[in-house]
């Protein structure tokens, strides 16, 4: 499978305080992985490096693809329809005006029919359910045409029956379509039963890398590498 991230005893954290050292990963072509530990571990720090919202403070971290991240927060817009918000996805190719070319709409149409929601491009954005709004966001990302996708807390504020649906979506996103699909969870058993691989920042600030089926050995040796 094709390397997309490498990370090699990278550091993470803002100038010169550090929230976590000596985390060693990788992400494949096709891969869907969660990212776990509690709060203040550096989670986001780490997905916000990965996507270059802030850079690494040592190490080395290589990413050999275009990455779409799509966050927690949902953009506060009132007067922009579902389709409105996916065809903002295709920007870096439109230029200034933003103007959708016959490409672009293609990308826009396949990025709606994939996350189920192109029988409703013409609701106001607004007016969504959560769970709606995080598939329009997924959309959107989508029709970027990236290899990668980040996603941090996808599942947080939905309803249990939307998580399951978006569980899967992320999974044939890198079954079917080949994504390598990154994102941070809570909803720690839910996620095992759909990803590849598992990474967990422990309390130490540290990086275990193992598959779901070993996640339970964590509490006795959190700061192993547990192979396949």
């Amino acid at each position: 499978m094709r390397l997309r991230i490498k990370l090699d005893r990278l550091a993470i954290g803002y100038g010169k305080h550090i929230v976590a050292e000596n985390l060693s990963a990788e992400l494949h072509e096709g891969e869907m992985i969660c990212l776990i530990g509690n709060n203040g571990v550096g989670k986001s720090t780490l997905l916000r490096t990965l996507a270059g919202f802030q850079d690494c403070c040592s190490g080395t971290m290589i990413v050999n693809d275009k990455i779409g991240v799509v966050l927690t927060e949902k953009p506060d817009v009132q007067h922009l329809t579902v389709e409105e918000i996916v065809g903002m996805g295709r920007s870096p190719y439109t230029g200034f005006f933003g103007t959708l070319k016959a490409a672009d709409k293609v990308a826009v149409e396949r990025a709606l029919k994939v996350t189920g929601i192109a029988n409703f491009v013409k609701r106001n954005f607004a007016e969504l359910s959560d769970g709606e709004k995080q598939k329009v966001m997924i959309a959107k990302t989508l029709a970027q045409e990236t290899p990668i996708i980040i996603l941090d807390e996808p599942t947080a504020f939905l309803d249990y029956p939307s998580k399951i649906e978006l569980m899967g979506l992320l999974q044939r996103l890198a079954c079917e379509e080949g994504k390598s699909v990154l994102f941070s969870t809570h909803d720690i058993e839910m996620a095992l039963q759909y990803v590849d691989m598992v990474w967990f920042l422990n309390v130490e600030h540290r990086m275990c890398v193992c598959p779901p089926s070993a996640v339970s050995l964590l509490k006795v040796k959190p700061y192993v590498e547990i192979k396949k």
